[in-house]
């Protein structure tokens, strides 16, 4: 490949390639020239080195992992069936990914291993849209007055026995679909306005 026609985006892509077909001890700056056919140096014009290599490629594919989540969170869909259906969607892809693809999400653990900004920039984008769907659940009345910061920490808290990765034994589970809807409708439940019972008139003495 001619040096001009070298962008980021196409050292990204050959850095994916070569991760998927050989794993994380591949993915050097080196290999992904070689892939290219260019020299590393041209590589290193833009990414500084290997770690700031492997952030990008990491934060890639979890940008894509998120974008359907975006999504939902920004639609329009009334708040309590959008974060029932957000929550869903998280639980889902977690599943199509580690049960689905399990040598292509070990090589990416792999790196999120080593990328503690990276993975912490993410998990607060999606503690982000959960508070947007629930500040939109407030200001429509259809949740009560909380804190949507904290709630959206408690409910991702929660609901991480159905979404994070390292509880995936548990996934093929009977019962795993009517536990996660049980914790849903108590998510909900909870969040939905308490009105005050009607008042009992005296009774005529």
């Amino acid at each position: 490949m001619n040096d001009s026609a070298l962008t980021p985006e196409r050292i990204l892509a050959a850095a994916e390639e070569v991760l998927r077909r050989y794993g994380p001890g591949k993915a050097t700056v080196v290999d992904v020239a070689q892939a290219l056919g260019v020299s590393h140096g041209s590589v290193y014009r833009h990414f500084a080195s290997k770690v700031a290599l492997r952030d990008a490629v990491l934060r890639g594919w979890l940008e894509r992992v998120r974008a359907p989540l975006d999504a939902i969170a920004t639609s329009r869909t009334a708040p309590p069936a959008r974060l029932r259906q957000w929550l869903t969607a998280l639980r889902d892809i977690k599943r199509n990914k580690v049960l689905g693809e399990p040598e292509l999400f070990a090589t990416y653990s792999a790196l999120a291993a080593d990328a503690r900004e990276v993975v912490g920039e993410h998990v607060e984008h999606l503690l982000g849209q959960i508070e947007t769907i629930v500040a939109a659940g407030v200001k429509s009345g259809d949740f009560r007055k909380v804190d949507a910061q904290a709630t959206a920490l408690a409910i991702f808290d929660a609901t991480s026995r159905f979404h994070y990765p390292g509880m995936a034994h548990l996934w093929n589970t009977p019962g795993e679909d009517a536990a996660f809807a049980q914790l849903l409708d108590l998510l909900l439940a909870g969040l939905t306005p308490t009105t005050a019972p009607p008042r009992r008139r005296k009774s005529a003495s």
